[in-house]
């Protein structure tokens, strides 16, 4: 549906001009020592030349879309994977409008995301698709490294990359003459769901979340999951389940569930979630003190058919209505 749509608009696409292209440096201090971030989301102080260009004048939606680039904070042993790209989605004449970090889910297309930032920007929300590390323009070529993987030491360094990029494009949206910086928050689904809960719990600027199909206590959710009794069969002979808890916990959100009983919170969850059991749903809402969650009756796959309730669920809130 998100495909149909967008191509739609993008016939009415206005030219893009060359001229229009902004270029800056983006300051982002060190964190506060005192500021609830653990230590592995740490920012240091950070400073990159960020390169802002049109995309697309979409006129008859009354939405602007450009292109953002700048430097991540990590340096990985991949060139290509140490520039982040985004889309910035952008209400035409809003000031001081709410505005969110959008992410997408593990196929990594950025449909989903897209859709769902160009909804909110039609709605007031400046949105800000991210492109996390090992994904598309991230990945050399003929790579086979992926944000998520077996390779245990490398998903939790991409993860920490991810949200630290997520990390400054907020501290970019905050500094945009258009967005309040009172009223950011971020958005994910899926895969994005989990990074979304990892850098709202510790990004002081985020103030609204929605998560859509994401969960915590991901081991306890998992490990009875009849799809898991292959892998729970040979992790019980070198340490059980006790062990794999301890070297997901950087990247489990229900490790950092009491930063995020102090955000605005929004869960949307599936009854019959094929991918991400509702136990996983249930433990993280609880865990984040039982703020407003939201069941579909559907799949992890067919929660597609509930799109429009999902995405005015979202408009709502971290638009704040």
């Amino acid at each position: 549906m998100f495909r149909t749509a967008f191509a739609a608009l993008l016939a009415f696409a206005a030219p893009v001009a060359a001229a229009d292209a902004e270029r800056g440096t983006l300051k982002v201090p060190a964190d506060d020592p005192k500021a609830p971030v653990v230590e592995r989301y740490r920012l240091a102080e950070y400073s990159g030349e960020y390169n802002l260009s049109l995309r697309y004048d979409l006129r008859h939606s009354g939405v602007t879309v450009y292109d953002l680039t700048f430097p991540s904070p990590v340096k990985s042993d991949i060139a290509e994977n140490n520039t982040v790209y985004a889309e910035y989605f952008v209400p035409k004449g809003r000031t001081k409008c709410p505005a969110v970090v959008v992410l997408d889910i593990m196929q990594g297309n950025q449909l989903i995301a897209r859709g769902e930032a160009m909804w909110l920007a039609q709605n007031g929300v400046a949105s800000l698709v991210v492109l996390l590390p090992h994904y598309n323009q991230r990945r050399a070529p003929n790579s086979k490294v992926k944000l998520v993987s077996p390779d245990i030491a490398r998903t939790l360094d991409g993860i920490r990359q991810g949200v630290l990029d997520c990390r400054c494009a907020c501290a970019w949206l905050a500094a945009r003459a258009e967005v309040d910086p009172d009223s950011l928050g971020m958005v994910g689904t899926s895969l994005g769901s989990f990074l979304t809960a990892l850098t709202s719990a510790n990004e002081p600027r985020i103030k609204n979340v929605c998560m859509v199909l994401g969960g915590g206590g991901l081991v306890d959710a998992y490990y009875d999951h009849p799809k898991a009794r292959p892998v729970t069969e040979w992790v019980d002979r070198f340490g059980g389940k006790n062990l794999v808890k301890k070297l997901i916990a950087p990247v489990d959100p229900i490790t950092y569930a009491a930063q995020l009983k102090g955000k605005n919170l929004l869960m949307i969850a599936a009854r019959e979630d094929e991918i991400v059991p509702p136990k996983a749903a249930t433990q993280l809402w609880e865990a984040t003190g039982k703020q407003r969650i939201v069941w579909l009756d559907a799949g992890h796959i067919t929660a597609a058919f509930y799109t429009m309730s999902v995405l005015r669920e979202m408009r709502d809130h971290v638009g704040g209505k």
